[in-house]
């Protein structure tokens, strides 16, 4: 990671003057083992071997239903699309040689990340895959399991594959998302050269790539999996397992999601603000330059950490929270369809992968409706990305509410109830009106052309003290509108569905929890749309530090400026949007575990009383888990921003050249730094979350055993799970809302106003972003991961409980 040797040994000539050389961060790019074979395989060879595994696909699906071949279509043909729209961005000019070193010394140096990282938790994947074969192995079968011959070692050996194809899936969908990013940010910053809406089609369609291949692979990994279980274990044959007990087969997906995707958050969070906090400490307060100047020695950190951070672990937690809401709302409607008696309940299990197929369908119009203008200039007025993209939004959730209907008429249609799929469905746009009301609301509390912000950045004026006061009364504050509207969501949802007229044996309505479940379809059936305007904020965000560091006209910084502030923006929006979607989807998962409890104690549990001590205990844990998480997630940015000042400062002191552009800053010390500190910041907020709800119900499930309460382990997880997760829910939101906010006040002083860069108000807005940055960068994201972590590993874990 040391620089080249003609840079080390710079004359001192003008920077300006000299060829602007950026160091390779890695000697040689890295690809994972798996594309690496890919390239190396004969052309032919690739064709036949994709043939067959399409043919094979195929066929199970053939075997199983209609519906998973409806499904294997739709994804296959999104993965196309995604193939167009790589080829349409990297057809794109890269610019001036200045920004194409740039760019690769950030590609190489997210790469190298990138490897490190996802090998440790490859390694620490593998630990707990033979933990869950050695519990598995030893734990009691459901009556229902019992009776198909589904035994021990083969339920033992389907949960850990279901589990490592989750993790797989989550790791590579990471990657996905970070290759996009360290290619697309060079071209949108050379198209800022020519227009802003050409840089916008840029940063959209990157991010569309991302989003599509992300949300393709949760669906057709799950619809693999389950055509897999359904042919191999012969389901539906007499004597055998029923379709309506295959999807708690498939929970084991869901928690390898759930466990990368909150190591990549943690890692990627922990990067990507250590080393944007220790570059503003120095560069921005105490050296009094730009944002991304390449006298920063910390600045090339700070880009990458947007790719590995923002890019690469929202791809993983994306994926993992539709692969969550999947298979919580497939156990649902199985358990409802065998409660109710329906004939065919493969509706009810499937319905949720048809939707997010639509989601594919719908995202990809929205994608493809952002388009550049004919004849637009650098000097053409800077045309409003937040309007763009809303247009697009506005015109997917049009699509999604048609694309829902005809779901619901097509699979949730049964002679039982007749009119049931029409509560279905106003379940469902209860969900995307949820969605949409989240989206508001965040860009509400964090643009800055509204109110909440403006007066952030007025109390700038008076000081750091009243920033950060300010900042941590509206995080406060914005937590209040987002939990009024899950409340009336889960309300209405739930009403609906148990009015739906499905009924029990007993006559009982059945159907309030899979009203639920819709609800969160609704709320993630514009997901990929969702994730299309999250990637484009790091794009956008790239951009803008490549063009500085190149040092672009000022022209062209304005436009990727404001690109930057949407994308602040539109990561607040999306992280708001993601909450919202963990809470319902927690809820599911919460329900479902209540149900496997059930299936596997072969004993009712319906309620969890807080009024017994114990329980009441389990509570109290539950809360003082995030508490405790986030804690140590913002401890572990602070740490690491305190190893990059420590590193700035001595450049700064040992090359005083640096600031006149005489001497070449170290940039590969800085990320050198980050990267080692990240990697080993989480690994103690990550085990945390995996131990504590393991090890509080083994415990207590001992304490039940003594004391003649046999469901006590369970009771206390499931107390522990839901404190967690209302407290999980408020925190996320606050340290989310107020990190953005934070930010965007920065945004806005600089665009001029109270008295623009360098003034007292900017500076004191500066620390309030630092303040913020590992509250929505590193704790805020990592928590809502956390909450359906929690739930998933409830479930995959629930026999020890017993």
């Amino acid at each position: 990671m040391m620089m080249d040797e003609d840079v080390e040994q710079a004359s001192l000539m003008s920077y300006t003057d000299k060829p602007r050389a950026f160091p390779d961060m890695r000697s040689k790019t890295y690809s994972p083992l798996i594309i690496r074979i890919l390239r190396n395989l004969n052309v032919r060879a690739l064709s036949v071997l994709l043939l067959l595994s399409f043919g094979g696909i195929f066929y199970m699906g053939a075997r199983t239903s209609p519906i998973i071949v409806f499904v294997f279509v739709v994804c296959i043909i999104s993965f196309m699309l995604s193939v167009y729209l790589t080829k349409w961005v990297l057809a794109k000019d890269e610019g001036p040689p200045e920004m194409v070193q740039i760019s690769d010394a950030i590609r190489d140096g997210a790469e190298g990340f990138f490897k490190t990282q996802y090998g440790t938790i490859s390694k620490m994947a593998f630990l707990l895959a033979f933990v869950i074969l050695c519990i598995y192995l030893f734990r009691n079968l459901t009556p229902q399991q019992e009776a198909s011959g589904l035994g021990r070692t083969m339920s033992a050996y389907i949960t850990v594959a279901a589990f490592l194809l989750g993790a797989l899936c989550s790791g590579i969908a990471g990657y996905v998302g970070m290759w996009v990013s360290v290619r697309a940010n060079v071209r949108v910053s050379s198209a800022a050269r020519r227009s802003a809406r050409e840089a916008l089609q840029i940063a959209v369609r990157a991010g569309g790539f991302s989003a599509l291949v992300v949300v393709g692979m949760a669906v057709i990994g799950i619809a693999i999996l389950y055509s897999t279980f359904y042919v191999w274990l012969d389901v539906d044959s007499p004597g055998l397992m029923k379709v309506t007990d295959l999807p708690l087969l498939l929970v084991g997906y869901g928690f390898g999601a759930s466990f990368v995707a909150l190591f990549a958050q943690l890692g990627g969070g922990i990067y990507t603000k250590g080393a944007d906090v220790g570059a503003d400490l120095v560069g921005k307060v105490e050296q009094g330059i730009p944002e991304d100047d390449p006298r920063n020695p910390a600045v090339i950190a700070d880009l990458v950490g947007d790719n590995v951070g923002d890019c690469a672990a929202r791809g993983a937690d994306l994926f993992e929270s539709i692969a969550a809401e999947i298979i919580s709302a497939m156990i649902l409607g199985g358990t409802m369809a065998q409660k109710c008696k329906i004939e065919d309940p493969s509706g009810f299990i499937l319905f949720p992968l048809v939707v997010h197929s639509f989601d594919l369908v719908i995202s990809s119009i929205g994608i493809l409706s952002i388009k550049g203008t004919r004849n637009a200039t650098v000097k053409s007025p800077v045309e409003d990305p937040t309007v763009v993209l809303q247009k697009g939004y506005s015109l997917t959730i049009i699509l999604a509410v048609l694309t829902f209907g005809a779901s619901t008429r097509w699979l949730l249609y049964t002679e039982q109830a007749p009119y049931a799929w029409l509560n279905f469905f106003m379940c469902g746009l209860v969900g995307i009106i949820t969605a949409y009301v989240f989206v508001w609301i965040s860009r509400y509390y964090t643009d800055y052309k509204y109110e909440p912000v403006r007066t952030l950045a007025l109390a700038s004026s008076t000081g750091h003290g009243t920033n950060i006061i300010a900042g941590v009364s509206l995080g406060l504050e914005s937590t209040a509108l987002p939990v009024l509207v899950i409340s009336v969501a889960i309300i209405s949802a739930f009403w609906l569905g148990n009015t739906s007229g499905l009924m029990d044996e007993k006559g009982n309505p059945t159907g309030g929890l899979f009203g639920t479940a819709v609800a969160t379809m609704g709320m993630l059936s514009t997901a990929a749309y969702v994730l299309t305007m999250d990637m484009f904020g790091p794009i956008a965000d790239n951009a803008g530090g490549i063009v500085e560091m190149s040092q672009q006209p000022e022209s062209v910084r304005e436009i990727t400026d404001v690109l930057d502030a949407v994308g602040n923006t539109t990561k607040a929006t999306t992280k708001g949007f993601a909450i919202g979607s963990a809470a319902l989807a927690s809820f599911l998962l919460f329900s479902a575990y209540m149900d496997e409890v059930s299936a596997f104690a072969n004993v009712s549990f319906k309620e969890v009383d807080i009024a017994i001590p114990e329980v009441f205990i389990g509570g109290l844990l539950g809360a003082m888990l995030i508490f405790l998480f986030s804690a140590w997630a913002c401890a572990a940015v602070g740490r690491t921003a305190q190893e990059v000042v420590n590193e700035v400062r001595r450049q700064f002191i040992e090359r005083p050249g640096i600031m006149d552009y005489k001497e070449k800053p170290d940039y590969g010390r800085c990320v050198a730094i980050v990267a080692s500190s990240a990697l080993r910041e989480m690994i103690k907020p990550g085990a945390l979350a995996i131990i504590s709800p393991i090890a509080v119900g083994f415990v207590f499930r001992i304490l039940g055993y003594y004391t003649g309460q046999p469901l006590l382990g369970a009771k206390v997880v499931a107390a522990m799970l839901m404190f967690a997760t209302v407290c999980g829910i408020l925190m996320a939101l606050f340290l989310n809302t107020a990190g953005g906010a934070w930010d965007n006040a920065k945004k806005y002083i600089e665009t001029g106003a109270l008295g623009g860069k360098g003034s007292d108000s900017h500076k004191a807005a500066v620390t309030g972003d630092t303040v913020g940055d590992p509250f929505k960068d590193t704790a805020g994201p990592s928590i809502h991961v956390l909450i359906k972590m929690l739930a998933t590993i409830t479930l995959v874990m629930a026999p020890i409980f017993l």
